[in-house]
């Protein structure tokens, strides 16, 4: 039985993973945490869930229930995730990260803790979204440099990041195929007098509206055709069984820094 911690246990992503935990017959849930502050600290995390008492009460801080736990699932945002990570290591313990909108110091953080313990971060834990990730970098280097890449992403309105996490890994996926480097060739939306596009760009693009889960587009515009590679995410819950499987598969690994190409055995 493999024994879960849930950050940000109360929050959208964590009550569906309270939820899918209790469900699993390999998984037992020993933790469920939340910010300092959070009205929900001290209630039973189950009910907060909508799934019933799990007798895990809601608590404040990680690192006082690591000793019980043997792998934490986090979907809080980059600050924490970062704080999370460097906790579990001091533990020597495992982590699953699916915060987005961390900066180059923020993974690099993360990967200084999986010397001392196992992190695995993914800017979406979507199985069918890292199939993508190796898709349109197959696709981009098939079909060449005279293809035009443009990226749109659609997410609910209470996202707070832009452009995603997902929608950069496909640039940096595409861009990677082609032969460019994304600091310089990525243009993220276009307004004014912009003039012909650059025949090197890498068009991403934002749109925040209503209840969207995630959709993610890539466009490759040719002479005379399009082809639109289009992954649509209509549940939570696609998430959170992504990151349930990445804890099994963290389980027994040696310490290190693994990405969902690793889980799915689809690392270079």
């Amino acid at each position: 039985m493999l024994r879960v911690a849930v950050t940000g246990a109360a929050g959208r992503m964590g009550t569906t993973l309270v939820r899918l935990v209790r469900e699993a017959h390999d998984l037992e849930l020993v933790a469920a945490v939340e910010r300092p502050g959070h009205p929900a600290l001290g209630r039973d995390a189950g009910e907060v869930a909508g799934v019933g008492g799990v007798g895990v009460t809601l608590t404040e801080g990680l690192e006082a229930v690591l000793p019980g736990a043997d792998v934490v699932v986090d979907f809080t945002h980059a600050e924490a995730s970062v704080a999370h990570a460097q906790a579990v290591a001091r533990a020597g313990k495992a982590i699953v990260i699916g915060s987005t909108g961390l900066s180059a110091a923020d993974k690099e953080a993360l990967r200084r803790a999986g010397e001392a313990c196992r992190v695995l971060w993914a800017p979406n834990m979507s199985v069918g979204v890292n199939v993508l990730l190796r898709v349109v970098a197959e696709v981009a280097r098939l079909l060449g440099p005279d293809y035009d890449v443009e990226i749109v992403e659609t997410h609910h309105r209470f996202k707070k990041d832009a452009p995603s996490g997902t929608a950069l890994a496909l640039a940096e996926s595409v861009a990677a195929a082609l032969g460019r480097d994304l600091e310089a060739d990525a243009v993220y939306g276009r307004q004014g007098l912009v003039g012909e596009r650059g025949a090197r760009e890498i068009g991403i693009h934002a749109v925040r509206a209503g209840d969207v889960v995630g959709d993610h587009t890539v466009v490759f515009g040719g002479p005379g055709e399009r082809v639109e590679i289009t992954h649509r995410a209509t549940s939570r819950e696609t998430f959170a069984r992504g990151a349930l499987r990445a804890a099994r598969w963290l389980a027994g690994r040696p310490n290190g820094f693994y990405g969902m190409a690793d889980v799915l055995g689809a690392a270079d």
